[in-house]
């Protein structure tokens, strides 16, 4: 009993401390200051020289298996053609 009463008494002091979470309001920033944009932004590259050359492998690597052979696994009945003339005798 004495055991239940300690457990008891410990989880009602660790839920009493602990803090409740706030929701942050929509739009504002989490150091209070909002943040406007601009609408339109332009980035003019015009001054600035970029040169490089297109690297690229001299030749293409193509790996591919080339097909295998298997034999078929239809199987033809030796007496398949008998069979369909006794079958046409009938008619």
């Amino acid at each position: 009993m004495k055991r239940t009463l300690l457990a008891t008494l410990a989880a009602l002091s660790l839920v009493s401390f602990a803090a409740p979470a706030g929701a942050q309001d929509k739009g504002a920033a989490p150091g209070g200051d909002s943040v406007q944009y601009k609408s339109k932004t332009v980035y003019d590259f015009d001054d600035d020289v970029v040169e490089g050359d297109l690297v690229r492998p001299d030749g293409e690597f193509v790996d591919s298996r080339k097909a295998a052979k298997h034999s078929s696994l239809i199987k033809i009945r030796p007496d398949f053609i008998p069979e369909m003339l006794k079958s046409a005798e009938d008619i």
